[in-house]
This record gives structure tokens, C-alpha cells and sequence, in this order.
């Protein structure tokens, strides 16, 4: 499964506006994308958990792709108190297929509980260098959730793959969850192509970097799908 990460928290260069996220999401499933991961914007341009602009973005999303599965973040930079972050999440009006609970954030379990009781499936978000794995393999529902998105925080192209390795080492199988693997700026690509060889669900978008394998800069999520579909065996 390739997933399409198109904002991010990123402030310049991606689409923000459910009309743009919509349009970048369309323009990546046509190149190969399975799946999308969505940071909704407010007014402002900074991430949101709030009911409307979760409306907005994935029935955009939606509407312009019908036929992948949207999720969107719920991290705790949104709202920082997680009881209040999970009042949100109950008040959702349209609700995402997924949503991604990071489990090294204060009060993951809460926010995970709230999308449990709305039916919406879980990506646990476990970071590289956090105590994510073993807080998450300690939870009692961890063997419900949808994937693990194994999130490797190193962006150093020399050593990233051996942080994905240990981090998937504290992972272990026995969750037996799905493993979405991926990196971040110039660790994105060597971890992808990990990924690859394991056989492992991968994502890529201006979420994770800017740059295609080369150091060039990527156009738009188009053009890092095109990249990264060409790098996944011929039946992926």
C-alpha cells in the first residue's frame, strides 16, 4: 500500500485549503497512490482536530476521490489537552476512515478510545527515539488497530535505515498489525526503499520531504508518488 502524506505541518509550499488537499490527493491517486493522510487546516493554516475543517477536508477528499480511504491526524499539537482533543474527535459530523494516535503524546489512549467509540480505525503513530513501541505494546487494544505507522524521526540518509531497523526491532511482531514504514526529509527515501525490501506498507508526500531521490526538488505529491510507485515491485 503506497499512502499519500500531501501537508503535513508544513507552513509554505502544500496544499492547504480543502479545495487544494482535495486536488493534490486526486492528482497522486492518478499516479499510484492507495490511501491518503491528511493534516486539515484552520483559517489560519495550522493544523486542526476541529469538527468543521475535518468536515471540509475529508468530504473535499472525498468527493474529488472516491475511492481510497482518507485519514487525518489527530496529534497533540492540534490541541494539547488530550481529554479536550477527544471531546473534538466525539464531535466530528464527517468522519475519516482512519485517523493516526501518536502513542509517545500524553494521553494517546484517550484520543484512541474516542475514535474507537466514533468507528474510526486506528494508525498508531509510534516514533523512532520515543517511548511510542512500549507504551503501545502495553496498551490492551493494540492488536485493533487498522496499521502501525512506524515513523522514523532520523533524517540523516547514512544512518536512518538502521534507526528504522532498531525502531522496527522494538516493535517486534508479535502485535500482529500491519507495518507502515517511513522516514522524513532526507532519510525519507532510504527508508522507503527499507520498506520495499521488507515487503512493508509505505507513504511518501511533501509531508515527509521536499526533495526527490536525486536531491532535486519535487514539483508536487504528484511527482513523489510517480517516484516512489516506480520504486515498488510491479504487483504492489
Amino acid at each position: 500500500m503506497l499512502q499519500v502524506c500531501p501537508n503535513g505541518s508544513r507552513t509554505e509550499g502544500v496544499p492547504v485549503s480543502p479545495a487544494e488537499i482535495a486536488a493534490a490527493v486526486r492528482a497522486a491517486v492518478d499516479v499510484g497512490a492507495d490511501d491518503a493522510h491528511l493534516h486539515p487546516r484552520d483559517e489560519a493554516g495550522a493544523d486542526t482536530v476541529e469538527p468543521a475543517h475535518v468536515a471540509a477536508a475529508v468530504a473535499a477528499v472525498r468527493a474529488s476521490t472516491p475511492s481510497i480511504q482518507v485519514g487525518v491526524t489527530t496529534g497533540e499539537w492540534t490541541v494539547p489537552d488530550p481529554v479536550e482533543r477527544a471531546a473534538r474527535i466525539r464531535a466530528w459530523t464527517v468522519l475519516p476512515d482512519h485517523a493516526s494516535v501518536n502513542f509517545h503524546e500524553d494521553g494517546a489512549e484517550l484520543v484512541a478510545e474516542a475514535l474507537f467509540e466514533r468507528g474510526v480505525a486506528i494508525e498508531a503513530g509510534i516514533f523512532s527515539g520515543t517511548d511510542g513501541a512500549r507504551r503501545f505494546l502495553r496498551w490492551p487494544h493494540a492488536h485493533h488497530v487498522l496499521r502501525i505507522l512506524a515513523e522514523v524521526t532520523d533524517p540523516d540518509p547514512e544512518t536512518a535505515t538502521d534507526t528504522a531497523k532498531a525502531l522496527l526491532g522494538e516493535l517486534g511482531t508479535r502485535h500482529g498489525r500491519p507495518v507502515l514504514l517511513h522516514g522524513e526529509e532526507d532519510g525519507a527515501w532510504p527508508v522507503l526503499r527499507l520498506a520495499v525490501r521488507l515487503n512493508m506498507d509505505v507513504r511518501m508526500g511533501l509531508e515527509d520531504t521536499l526533495a526527490l531521490p536525486d536531491g532535486s526538488p519535487a514539483a508536487d505529491n504528484a511527482a513523489l508518488i510517480q517516484t516512489a510507485r516506480a520504486l515498488l515491485p510491479p504487483d504492489a
